[in-house]
Order: C-alpha cells, then sequence, then structure tokens
C-alpha cells in the first residue's frame, strides 16, 4: 500500500466505495488523513464500516472542513451531469480528485525520479500496459502495474526511485488527476468512446491530451487525425514528443514495417526489434503496442536487448487474442473479452483460417461491421442470444452452425479444425457480445473456453494457468 501522507492531517471527503474506492481510503487513513466515505449503494457502505473506514451521508455533512474530495471514476464528473456529491464539493470550494491524483503526489513528494510510465487510448491500452510491466520484470527491475488494469494504484509498493511504476489510466482517471505528471505518457489512440460521459469526442480528446501534456516524454500513436493533432500542438508548445505509426514509414519515430519495428531519424532507418514468431503479439494493432512498449521502456532506461527478450516472452493478456492451448495444427485463442464487433476485428484480421465462436448478449449493429474478414472465416459456431440475427448475417456467406452453449461450440470447432488440411486452423473465441445471458463477465466465459481447451484430448496448454 502507498500511505497518502500528503493528506495528513486534513478531512478527505470520499465517495464510491467499490474495490479503488475501498483502497483509496485505507491509503487515506493509513496517510494520517480523517476520511469521511459514502456509497449510493447500502452494501457498499456496510463492507466499508466492516473494514473500520468511517463513513456518512455525504448529503447532510459540512463540506466547509474539507480539504479534498476524492470520487470513483465511475461516477459522472461532468455528463450527462454531475453526480450530486460532485455539486456539493463544487458549491463548496472543494477540489474533486481520484486516486491517480492521490499516487501522483506521493510520487512527487517522496521519490519524483522513480520511474513512471502512464499509458491511455481507445484500445489497446491493457495490452500494451501488460507488456510494458511484463518487460520491465522480464529485465529483472521492480516493475509495478496497477491503475485500469484491475490493482487499485494504491495498493502498490510506495515509490522509490529503482521501483518502475506502469498505470494504465482510463478517460474518467485521467479526469480526476489535474497533476499526473508520468516520466513517459502513452496516448495510443483515439476513436468516439464513453461519449454519454464526456458529452463531445473534442471534450473526449481533450482529457486524452492531458495525460501526455504532464509527461516528460510523451509517446503518441499518429493514425489517428486526433492523436496527430495532439502531437503536433504539443510539440508546438515544446513537449518532448515521440510519434510512433503502425503502418506509416515516419521520418522521425517509430513504425513497424510488417513484423519489424523500426525507427527513423531524419529519415535514415534501422530495425529495433521485431515480432516475427511471438504469437501473443499478432496483427497490426499490437505492432502499435508494441512500439509503445519499446519506446517507454527505452525511455526509462532499459536496453533493447533486455526488451527484445520482454517481446518475446510476452504470454499475453488474458482474454485478449490468449493463445490457451495447440493440438497439432489446431491453435486455440480466447478473445473474449471483445464484446462488441470493433473490438472482434484485431483478433479476425490476424488469422487466415479461423473456426469462429462467436455470439452472447448482442449490442447495436451487430457483426455487420465485420463482413470484411468473412473470407478468413472457414465456419462459425454461434451461441446465445445473438445467434439468430449472428445467423442471417452470415447468409450464404460464411457456412455456421448454431451451437447454442460454448461447450458444444468448442467440441465442435476443434473437431473441424482438426480436419482442416489448409495449414495453420485457428479455434477463436471473439464474440462480438457481451457475456450477460449465459455467463457473469467476459472473465468466466474466457475461464470456460480455458476449461473447455483443456478437456479436450491431447491439447498441449500454453501459458499455464491464470
Amino acid at each position: 500500500m502507498i500511505p497518502a501522507r500528503s493528506f495528513a492531517g486534513r478531512r478527505v471527503a470520499l465517495f464510491g466505495l467499490g474495490g479503488s474506492g475501498i483502497a483509496t481510503a485505507r491509503a487515506l487513513i493509513e496517510g494520517g488523513a480523517e476520511v469521511l466515505a459514502w456509497d449510493d449503494n447500502p452494501e457498499s457502505v456496510a463492507k466499508a464500516i466492516a473494514e473500520g473506514i468511517g463513513t456518512g451521508d455525504l448529503r447532510q455533512t459540512d463540506w466547509g472542513g474539507f480539504a479534498s474530495f476524492v470520487l470513483s471514476p465511475g461516477v459522472p464528473l461532468t455528463h450527462p451531469k454531475p453526480h450530486w456529491s460532485v455539486e456539493l464539493a463544487r458549491g463548496a470550494g472543494v477540489e474533486v480528485i481520484g486516486d491517480i491524483e492521490l499516487f501522483a503526489r506521493e510520487r512527487t513528494a517522496s521519490a519524483p525520479d522513480a520511474p513512471f510510465i502512464a499509458i491511455t487510448g481507445t484500445n489497446g491500452k491493457s495490452t500494451t500496459t501488460a507488456l510494458t510491466a511484463h518487460i520491465i520484470k522480464a529485465s529483472g527491475r521492480d516493475a509495478q502495474m496497477g491503475g485500469n488494469i484491475g490493482r487499485a494504484v494504491m495498493t502498490l509498493d510506495p515509490p522509490r526511485s529503482d521501483r518502475n511504476y506502469v498505470v494504465e489510466c482510463s478517460s474518467y482517471q485521467i479526469d480526476l488527476a489535474p497533476s499526473i505528471n508520468p516520466t513517459a505518457g502513452v496516448l495510443l489512440n483515439l476513436t468516439p468512446d464513453h461519449l454519454d460521459r464526456h458529452g463531445t469526442m473534442q471534450h473526449y480528446a481533450s482529457i486524452k491530451e492531458r495525460l501526455v501534456a504532464g509527461s516528460e516524454t510523451a509517446i503518441i500513436g499518429i493514425d489517428d487525425i486526433y492523436c496527430a493533432q495532439i502531437a503536433d500542438r504539443l510539440e508546438k508548445a515544446g513537449k518532448d514528443v515521440v510519434r510512433i505509426s503502425k503502418r506509416l514509414p515516419l521520418t522521425d519515430g517509430y513504425f513497424a514495417d510488417g513484423t519489424d519495428l523500426m525507427e527513423a531519424v531524419h529519415g535514415r532507418y534501422s530495425r529495433i526489434g521485431f515480432l516475427e514468431g511471438i504469437g501473443s503479439l499478432r496483427g497490426q494493432h499490437n505492432a502499435q503496442n508494441a512500439l509503445a512498449a519499446v519506446v517507454a521502456c527505452l525511455k526509462v532506461g532499459l536496453d533493447l536487448g533486455e526488451i527484445q527478450s520482454g517481446l518475446e516472452s510476452f504470454p499475453g493478456l488474458a482474454h485478449r487474442m490468449e493463445q490457451v492451448g495447440r493440438k497439432d495444427h489446431v491453435l486455440f485463442v480466447n478473445d473474449s473479452k471483445a464484446t462488441n464487433a470493433d473490438a472482434s476485428a484485431p483478433a479476425l484480421s490476424s488469422f487466415p483460417r479461423i473456426y469462429w465462436i462467436a455470439g452472447g448478449l448482442p449490442k447495436e449493429g451487430g457483426i455487420e461491421p465485420l463482413r470484411s474478414f468473412f473470407p478468413r472465416i472457414a465456419k462459425a459456431y454461434l451461441i446465445g442470444e445473438a445467434a439468430p440475427a449472428f445467423s442471417a448475417t452470415l447468409g450464404e456467406a460464411v457456412p455456421y452452425e448454431i451451437s447454442g452453449t460454448l461447450a458444444a461450440a468448442v467440441e465442435h470447432a476443434a473437431h473441424d479444425a482438426a480436419l482442416d488440411d489448409a495449414g495453420e486452423a485457428v479455434v477463436l473465441l471473439s464474440p462480438a457480445c457481451a457475456s450477460f445471458d449465459q455467463f457473469k463477465n467476459f472473465e468466466v466465459r474466457g475461464d470456460a473456453f480455458r476449461a473447455a481447451v483443456a478437456a479436450i484430448d491431447k491439447v498441449k496448454p500454453i501459458g499455464g494457468t491464470r
């Protein structure tokens, strides 16, 4: 845990008592703050009380004595309208911040030279965060990974100059972290997302820009117009900007040439790494993720040999194009995190011969956006509520069956793929749907896929148990 000593002797209000909220409250208390916490969910309040955290309805308290208000990132700050707690804080002139801001202040106060890599973007930030932390850890250094990727940032070990922090940041978290100041800030890409919470694409982009604007070095993917403009704007303002591209041969920066990772310096190119043969980093999208990780690791002092070794040993992110098993020429891939069509596109673009397990609770638009990938699909195995709609979209373009359940889909897909003599065949769970019709969440769905694959006779597991 990181004690929030910057708040010692101060009264702090806190709203949102989920996992990160509880962790943040404990960090504040450990640091010597007096905390008054609340949540709209009585069960969450009861859990906080059981853990010894002071609670009280923030609608019934005097806000004049609070130095700060710590808000859970899941609670609306601006759109569609500010949460009532935000309005009370602002009315009393109390700053509204989040747990990433607490971390940034503690690092600045106790170990400002501790390497800090912060990563954001609409897509790919979890993979990039996991890959960056893996490379650093594989080099023998202390790598602390947290933030939006799952571990609350204040539960990491306290800042120290030899500790490397790799933190995934959502737009919600950045919006609550006005002094975020990473050694290397990564902005991968921007596409319309979370506009119900940010109002406009311009506002969403401006929030993401704050992370790289506050960094020593801004590492920016320039394959979309929003990020390209941010890179130009920050460079004109005097910021150290490094551009990356998964497809463009840049004059200065880093780009992918197939599976080769290239550095460009005034139009002269050199290969700094490669992804050939690294199954966990297949696909053009992963080239961008890898480039970002490579540049960030160079910034915090790793050499190219250490970085390449880390790339080659990366097991992949659980439930995101995760290779879970192989039997002869058949590879089994868990992409359960793909809960809509756009999220399934990277996996479908990465394999030439696919036995595709899709379906679940359908999202608006279905799988029509994936039509360009249909020639790659040898057969589809449809599950859940979406099966009838997906079968109508596939029509005569792709052979399919309505398997109903995930277990049946895995069994049938494995059988058919084993008979395929066209080279490597991939049994791919990439549902393009939410999981809630049959599973609690995408993690449980992915675990069920992994278990079904493990039960196949003579299948060889990949990556061990997670």
